[in-house]
């Protein structure tokens, strides 16, 4: 099943468009799966962005999702892209750097909310970010999954109390705003959705991998992971197999993020380096009101016995004013980086 946003903030729990998965699963899933395994190797990697010539794919698929059809030819120009999502060591570099401050890290401006003032909980008034809490019980509500906890951001991604943020680690709780910030003193920039999608398929059509080759949930979610890849939410870049292209977790670990603002399915005659629906156009059937931005790939969050976004056609709208505990991104570059 897909993620589902919250339009609502979960009764002013979550803000506007929060993507979550939906739960199921056989309640004994749990009993029966094995005790976690050795934890992967982790290998360092390059930062060093990887070219690729462009060219023409089948965009899409007909047969899972609604929302990512119809299936087009898809050209798409030459570009450099980086071969791993932005971790915290590089974004830590940035911040150093320019003395940025995230989103996440500023106190919340009501106004976002829609609601008179008095309405709203003072916590949810504070700066943080919204984390994935598994909860002791089965659940099919996203609700039970998802808290905003004041003091979440990229330097604390489990809140105050939780462990600081892992180098090699993908940075999380991001806004789009900070990731663009990012991509402006990088030299790069947010891909499209047709470049994105173009540098996952790596010259085959899109198909779910298999659950190894990709960070995923194992276990019964939300309620209990297994851990049996060795890692209970995000992995460091570099962990699981590149794709054809040389590029790490185009599927799985977290979700991505793309330029394009969303709307359900794809257009037939925009596939000439498209770049998705105008703002104006934009729709997010879970987030009506909200311009979303499309995001990729799936994340750790999903099940492979009954999620069916480890494709590079997988897509869905993201609300661009918040992050989350499981979406990143990675930028591309119109010509050769330098050092």
């Amino acid at each position: 099943m897909s993620f589902k946003p919250s339009g609502s903030f979960c009764a002013l729990a979550l803000t506007a468009s929060l993507l979550a998965l939906a739960a199921c699963g056989d309640a004994d899933e749990d009993k029966q799966v094995a005790a976690a395994a050795a934890p992967r190797q982790c290998p360092a990697i390059a930062d060093t962005p990887v070219k690729l010539a462009g060219g023409t794919f089948e965009m899409g698929e007909d047969d899972v999702y609604d929302e990512e059809g119809p299936v087009r030819r898809t050209t798409v120009a030459g570009f450099w892209i980086d071969p791993h999502e932005v971790t915290n060591r590089q974004f830590a570099k940035f911040v150093s750097a320019t003395g940025y401050v995230t989103v996440a890290e500023k106190p919340v401006d009501p106004k976002q909310f829609r609601v008179p003032a008095d309405r709203i909980p003072p916590d949810m008034l504070k700066a943080g970010s919204a984390v994935f809490t598994p909860p002791d019980f089965p659940s099919s509500n996203y609700a039970d999954w998802w808290k905003y906890v004041p003091g979440a951001n990229w330097k604390k991604p489990y809140g105050p109390a939780g462990p600081d943020r892992v180098a090699n680690e993908p940075v999380v709780h991001l806004a789009w705003d900070d990731m663009v910030a990012y991509a402006e003193w990088a030299g790069g920039r947010i891909p499209t959705e047709a470049e994105w999608e173009f540098a996952a398929s790596a010259g085959q059509r899109s198909k779910n991998v298999q659950p190894e080759e990709a960070n995923s949930w194992q276990g019964a979610f939300p309620n209990y992971n297994a851990e049996t890849d060795g890692f209970k939410g995000v992995a460091p870049v570099g962990c699981y197999k590149p794709n054809a292209n040389g590029l790490y977790d185009m599927v799985g670990n977290v979700w991505e993020v793309t330029s394009d603002f969303f709307k359900p399915g794809h257009d037939p005659g925009d596939s000439d380096n498209p770049k998705g629906p105008g703002e104006a156009a934009a729709h997010d059937p879970f987030n009506p009101g909200m311009a979303s931005r499309t995001v990729k790939g799936g994340s750790y969050l999903c099940a492979p016995n009954y999620c069916q976004r480890y494709r590079p056609a997988s897509r869905q709208g993201r609300d661009p004013g918040l992050g989350t505990s499981n979406v990143g991104f990675r930028l591309v570059y119109d010509r050769a980086p330098t050092a």
